[in-house]
């Protein structure tokens, strides 16, 4: 009996592809000297997966500041802020620092896509990533993508959503009908595998306190 094996969790990143990453969101790299250093690592993680013998070929999210933020480079009505800059401004703020100390990385180091505006999708999200990936294998393929549950619980922060949506609710609507649209295109384009990433939800099934606000 064959199990299908694919990469689960994003690549890890070299050197290379975290300076370039730094050096882009600093403004002293452009989009295309990035592409190029993020075209030259997807190679070589592609060529690691076919030793490796995977069924399901991914790009390892190379492109990707974090596995959902990158959403706010493709969806208007989103802002990149850093937790450290949400503090003053989250519902529970006693509870929000706990969630910090328990964090491996430094508040202003985790940026969070937050909610600032009505939600419309700038570009695709992974159609570019899936179309480059097709250069690469000739195996079956894998998108990875945050999922509406993870996107409404990090997304929505009161004091910046509440004009723009009035509730979560009418928020996750919109988060929903931009995944459906990717998914649509990426399905047009022959994409064999399309995850959407839920980790949250482990907290639903593991915790009683399903309200305490996090990001991953």
């Amino acid at each position: 009996m064959h199990f299908p094996v694919t990469q689960v969790g994003s690549w890890p990143r070299s050197p290379e592809i975290l300076s370039a990453l730094r050096e882009k969101r600093s403004g002293r790299m452009t989009d295309g000297e990035f592409q190029q250093v993020a075209n030259h690592e997807i190679q070589r993680c592609v060529r690691l997966q076919h030793e490796a013998g995977v069924d399901f070929v991914v790009d390892g999210e190379l492109r990707r500041d974090n596995f959902y933020s990158f959403i706010t480079d493709k969806v208007e009505g989103t802002r990149l802020m850093s937790l450290a800059e949400m503090l003053d401004t989250v519902d529970d703020k006693a509870a929000f620092e706990e969630m910090l100390q328990t964090l491996d990385a430094p508040a202003f180091a985790i940026r969070n896509p937050t909610c600032t505006g009505k939600l419309q999708r700038r570009e695709p999200l992974a159609v570019e990533e899936l179309k480059f990936l097709r250069t690469l294998t000739d195996r079956p393929v894998k998108v990875t993508l945050p999922g509406p549950y993870l996107l409404t619980r990090a997304m929505w922060v009161t004091n910046y959503s509440l004009d723009a949506y009035g509730d979560k609710p009418a928020m996750a609507d919109d988060i929903v009908r931009i995944l459906r649209a990717e998914l649509a295109e990426l399905v047009s384009e022959n994409a064999e595998f399309v995850q959407f990433d839920e980790p949250v939800l482990t907290e639903i099934v593991h915790s009683s306190d399903d309200k305490r606000r996090t990001f991953m």
